[in-house]
This record gives structure tokens, C-alpha cells and sequence, in this order.
């Protein structure tokens, strides 16, 4: 049986746990108010209305194409890309290049920072294995100007960090949205658990600040999972309608 991305890949090491996964939506969320491109998410109106449900469907299209068959991966890449496809339509312009490279250059970047934070340093061979299964996603996407290899990722995701970022009204109404969604409890902890994972140019244009205290409780999370309790901890501090979606990440 063949797959997109092969059983014993570090990336579904990556994308099979929970607590992995959240630390990279929590990544993505921070950057996704960011991006001088969010505009093309505000014109759906899906991303205001419910941010939540929108990034769980990016996280969720990405665990298909990891774990599915490779038809099956293959369906799921040409699923985004003709719903892309359709809102460009629908708007009458095309969405750039830039724009779509950013986010797979996030999937790349956080799922390396969640994995390192939560479990270990990875080698150089798995970073560019992770870089590999979402720079063909892009390839199949049609995705022009995508790098090579993983040096030349590194470069221009510094390169996008600092041209395709800025801090804008989409930035604070997204924000004024997690809030409202989360609750003021959740929405406390989801910003500084962005401190632990993102770059420090997200973190000085969103004032994230610095909490050390912050990564002693990652400690002591990491010593709550040794002691098989963490979902406890998980149960209370996660949104009730997201607890069984959570809970399914959970495949390694």
C-alpha cells in the first residue's frame, strides 16, 4: 500500500499527537492575524465568524493528506486547491503565490517548533523530511516559485517572516475574535503558549511579550503526560465542542 507521507515519517510522529497539533494551531493562529493576506480569509466571512472551526479545517485537511493513502492525499490537496480555486472566482482575483507558500512555510516551521518544544531537538535528515511532505503538497497545488530543499526553505521563510507580516485591523479584530470565542480563560493561555512557539518577529508586531514562568509549566506538563494525567489538565482548559475533535488527533 502506498502513502503520501510513508508509516515510520517523523511527520506523522509530528502530526499523531494532540498536544503536538495544538501548539502548532496555536502558532498558526498567531501568524494567520498577521499575514498581509488574511484579507482573502475575512472574504469568505468564515474566519470571523468562527476562527476556531476555520484553523481546525486547516489542521484537519493537513492530518488527511499525512495519514491518507496516497490517492486519498492526492484528493484531499486538489479538494483545497479547487476550493481556493472557487473563492478566487468568486472575488475575481487570484490568491499570490507568496500567499499560499506562507502557510505551507507555517505547517513546515511550527510543526519542527511544536515537536522540538513538547518532545526533542529534531536531526537535520527529519527536518527536511518535514519540509519535503509539505513542499510536495504544494507542488501538487500548482504553487509556483516553492524551494528546493530545506536551506533554501529556511531563507525565504526568514525573508516572508519579515515582508508578509504587519499588524492591521484584520490583526486586532481576529484577536477581539479568539477572545469571543474562547472565553477570556482559554484566550489567556492560547497567547502565551504563542510565546513558546513562534518566531520573535510574530511575537514584537502581536506584543506577546515574555513569560519564562510559561516554559516551567511546559515542564510540568511534560511530567503530567509521563504520569498518563495530562488529559485532565487537557479537559479543562479546552473549548467543550472542540474535545472530541482534540481528543481524535491523538493516532501515535
Amino acid at each position: 500500500m502506498e502513502y503520501f507521507v510513508a508509516p515510520d515519517s517523523i511527520v506523522r510522529k509530528i502530526w499523531g499527537k494532540a498536544d503536538t497539533v495544538l501548539f502548532i494551531f496555536a502558532g498558526a493562529s498567531a501568524e494567520f492575524a498577521l499575514n498581509k493576506a488574511v484579507d482573502w480569509l475575512y472574504f469568505t466571512g468564515k474566519l470571523p465568524s468562527d476562527p476556531l472551526g476555520r484553523l481546525f479545517s486547516t489542521v484537519s485537511y493537513a492530518r488527511q493528506i499525512v495519514f491518507a493513502e496516497y490517492d486519498q492525499a492526492l484528493f484531499a490537496i486538489d479538494k483545497i486547491s479547487s476550493i481556493h480555486w472557487a473563492v478566487e472566482q468568486k472575488r475575481a482575483a487570484q490568491i499570490p503565490d507568496w500567499a499560499y507558500q506562507d502557510v505551507l512555510f507555517m505547517l513546515i516551521d511550527y510543526s519542527i517548533r511544536a515537536f522540538e518544544l513538547l518532545e526533542r531537538k529534531l536531526t537535520p535528515e527529519e527536518k527536511e523530511e518535514a519540509f519535503d511532505v509539505f513542499n510536495r503538497v504544494g507542488v501538487r497545488m500548482g504553487i509556483g516559485g516553492l524551494p528546493t530543499n530545506f536551506d533554501s526553505w529556511q531563507q525565504m521563510r526568514q525573508e516572508h517572516i519579515q515582508e508578509n507580516l504587519l499588524s492591521s485591523d484584520f490583526t486586532l479584530d481576529l484577536y477581539r475574535q479568539y477572545k469571543k470565542h474562547l472565553g477570556s480563560g482559554r484566550f489567556f493561555i492560547l497567547k502565551k503558549a504563542q510565546i513558546l512557539v513562534v518566531p520573535k518577529r510574530v511575537n514584537k508586531l502581536l506584543k506577546l511579550g515574555n513569560l519564562p514562568i510559561f516554559t516551567s509549566a511546559i515542564i510540568t506538563y511534560k511530567f503530567l503526560r509521563l504520569l498518563k494525567i495530562e488529559n485532565y489538565l487537557k479537559n479543562v482548559i479546552l473549548p467543550e465542542a472542540y474535545k472530541p475533535q482534540i481528543a481524535a488527533l491523538d493516532t501515535v
